[in-house]
């Protein structure tokens, strides 16, 4: 059986979390939702491993977020198809509102694996001195745009303008500041500088936008759809256009484990692991209906339903893969140190792809690589 914890529960995990980290001096970046998370849900799963013996665990607590950009998190609860490839150990799934309160949880114990952002993962890395979280495999790629008002056609028309991220040092955060820098702005994170960056919730971006108190926002999906469709915006830029290295993809989201918990049941987080490769074959297989699940999904969690439009939009901007893209990972702790938002850190062995690659062989698909 699988559940999803209630916005109460969740705010006594952050204290939890909090609790355990008090001393802790390093921030994690944030990864904003669609909306607030809402009420209690009860998802049905199939009591039987699809392959293999029972994980020897009774419960995983799994994180994700009611976003489109954790597709297949979503996908994956709707189908049931973490649940059927733990079979009857149970899934407790926990829904957040942003990366900090996912790594916080995840450090305190109180989470086991989490979809989350590049930069949150880093962070969460360093704070932990290389030890406590590892990446074992990717979600998605793409999927982020600098949307600005129609009358904005050239990064120097950026010079004064104020720009929204979705918080400070979160990936988007970061990419909008590292950029800046190429073309030779300076920002600062007080939001002072050339542009002025101004952090906030992805819902209050849009009001924002609308009212023209901001000139434009980085933005993962949907928000850069909505940006576009309900305030009038357009791209200047698309941030797959800055990877030419990784051939336009970058990771977006992948998902970290309590490096305890991959020591001590390997078992639990293959089965995870596998539910989602089947996740993402369904995507593949059914986008239609993948959609479908992500809209209903996000109503349940949030009490808001997303539009389709939209939703199909932010689709045709998404790749959804089990390569977490480790290059690009690289890359995102560069920037985060370039701008100040990050010290020196070495990201080897933050990787750790052995279980991924078993189930990419087992299915005929070739192995990928971490740092």
């Amino acid at each position: 059986m699988s559940t999803i914890v209630t916005p109460r529960t969740r705010r006594v995990l952050r204290a939890m979390a909090l609790l355990t980290l008090v001393g802790a001096t390093a921030a994690c970046g944030d990864d904003t939702s669609t909306a607030d998370a809402g009420g209690d849900q009860a998802i049905e799963s199939a009591p039987d491993v699809a392959d293999g013996a029972a994980p020897s665990v009774d419960e995983v607590k799994l994180g994700f977020f009611p976003n489109v950009t954790h597709a297949p998190a979503l996908v994956g609860m709707a189908e049931g198809t973490f649940a059927d490839r733990l079979g009857d150990a149970k899934l407790s799934a926990f829904t957040f509102d942003a990366g900090t309160e996912a790594a916080e949880a995840l450090l305190a114990g109180s989470l086991d694996l989490t979809f989350i952002g590049p930069n949150p993962a880093i962070n969460a890395f360093a704070k932990s001195n290389g030890e406590a979280v590892r990446i074992v495999a990717g979600s998605t790629s793409g999927g982020a745009f600098l949307v600005v008002k129609p009358d904005i056609t050239s990064a120097e028309q950026l010079a004064g303008k104020k720009i929204a991220s979705p918080s400070l040092g979160n990936t988007q955060d970061v990419a909008l500041r590292a950029w800046l820098k190429e073309q030779g702005f300076e920002t600062t994170p007080e939001g002072g500088g050339d542009v002025t960056i101004i952090p906030q919730k992805n819902s209050t971006t849009l009001e924002s936008f609308i009212a023209g108190d901001i000139d434009g926002a980085w933005v993962p999906e949907p928000w850069a759809a909505r940006l576009i469709d309900e305030g009038g915006g357009t791209v200047l830029v698309d941030e797959r256009d800055l990877w030419a290295d990784t051939g336009g993809e970058f990771v977006t989201t992948h998902v970290l484990v309590r490096t305890e918990f991959l020591n001590d049941h390997p078992d639990a987080v293959k089965a995870i692991l596998e539910g989602l490769a089947d996740a993402i074959e369904a995507i593949a297989a059914d986008p239609a209906a993948a959609q479908a699940d992500v809209i209903a999904q996000i109503g349940e969690i949030t009490g808001k339903d997303p539009g389709a439009d939209v939703i199909a939009k932010s689709f045709a901007n998404l790749t959804f893969t089990l390569d977490p893209i480790a290059a690009s990972l690289q890359q995102s702790a560069d920037d985060a140190i370039a701008v100040g938002l990050l010290e020196p850190v070495d990201l080897k062995g933050i990787h750790d792809l052995t279980l991924l690659n078993e189930i990419l062989v087992e299915r005929g698909q070739p192995d990928v690589a971490g740092l």
